[in-house]
C-alpha cells in the first residue's frame, strides 16, 4: 500500500466515525493539462455528470473521468474542462428551467460562477480507496454533520464562516471550484441538478474542503471525537 493511499484511508476512517457520516468522504481530483491520469481507475461505462459521479463515490465507486465521459457540460465548463456553451453563458439554458425571473438573472449568474483553469478530466472516487492527492474532499451528509466543518475551520483564528452558493452548480461550483479557488471549504445548500440528477437526500448539505486542510482538521476531529461531542445532541 502506498503511503498517499494508507494516509487517506486514515482521514477517511476519522471523518466518518466522528462526523457519523452516512456515506464515503469523497475525494476529487482535477486532472490539469500537463499532467497523467491516476493509474489503477477506471472510466464508467456511460456518461456521467460530476455531481452523479460524487454521489457515485459516495457509495463506493471509483470513476476515472475524462471529458468524453463528462455528461453536463455546465458542469465541466465550471470545471475547466471545456468552454462555458453558448446557450449557458447567455442564460437562455437556465432560464427555461423556470426558476429566475428574466434570463439576465441567469446570465448574471453565470457570469459571477467561480471557473477553474484548463483541466481534462478529473478522478472521483471515495477518499479511503485515492491512491492521489486530491484537490478538494467532499461530505454530503445531513446539516449536523456538515455543521463541524464551521468548528474545525474557527478552531485556530476564530471568526466568522461565509459560504457562496446558488440554485445551480452544488457539485461542481460550490463544492469543487469554490475551495480550490479561495482554499477554504464551501457549504452548499444542493441545487436543482443535483436533486433532480442524484440520489441527493432533502436533508442534505454537501460541503467541499481543500485537501491542504485535511491533516489539521483530522487532528481537531480526533480530540473533539473524546471531548466536545460527546457533550452534543447527534442523533
Amino acid at each position: 500500500m502506498s503511503e498517499i493511499l494508507e494516509r487517506n484511508k486514515e482521514y477517511a476512517s476519522v471523518m466518518k466515525d466522528s462526523l457519523k457520516l452516512r456515506g464515503e468522504p469523497v475525494a476529487i481530483r482535477l486532472i490539469r493539462e500537463n499532467e497523467e491520469f491516476p493509474a489503477g481507475y477506471s472510466a464508467p461505462d456511460k456518461q456521467l455528470s460530476h455531481c452523479q459521479a460524487i454521489f457515485a463515490a459516495k457509495r463506493g465507486e471509483c470513476l476515472l473521468m475524462p471529458l468524453e465521459m463528462q455528461g453536463c457540460k455546465v458542469g465541466s465548463s465550471a470545471l475547466g474542462m471545456n468552454e462555458t456553451p453558448e446557450k449557458v453563458a447567455s442564460g437562455e439554458f437556465h432560464f427555461g428551467i423556470g426558476i429566475h425571473d428574466t434570463q439576465d438573472a441567469t446570465a448574471e449568474m453565470i457570469a459571477k460562477r467561480v471557473s477553474m483553469p484548463k483541466t481534462k478530466g478529473e478522478v472521483v472516487c471515495p477518499l479511503k480507496d485515492a491512491d492521489f492527492v486530491p484537490d478538494v474532499v467532499a461530505i454530503v451528509d445531513i446539516p449536523e454533520r456538515v455543521y463541524w466543518i464551521v468548528p474545525l475551520s474557527t478552531s485556530n483564528g476564530g471568526g466568522r464562516m461565509a459560504f457562496s452558493t446558488s440554485p445551480f452548480q452544488c457539485a461542481c461550483e460550490d463544492v469543487t471550484s469554490v475551495p480550490m479557488v479561495t482554499g477554504a471549504p464551501n457549504v452548499s445548500l444542493g441545487c436543482f441538478g443535483c436533486r433532480k440528477k442524484t440520489d441527493m437526500a432533502a436533508d442534505e448539505l454537501a460541503c467541499g474542503i481543500p485537501y491542504d486542510l485535511i491533516p489539521g482538521y483530522i487532528e481537531h476531529l480526533k480530540k473533539y471525537s473524546s471531548g466536545v461531542m460527546t457533550k452534543a445532541k447527534r442523533d
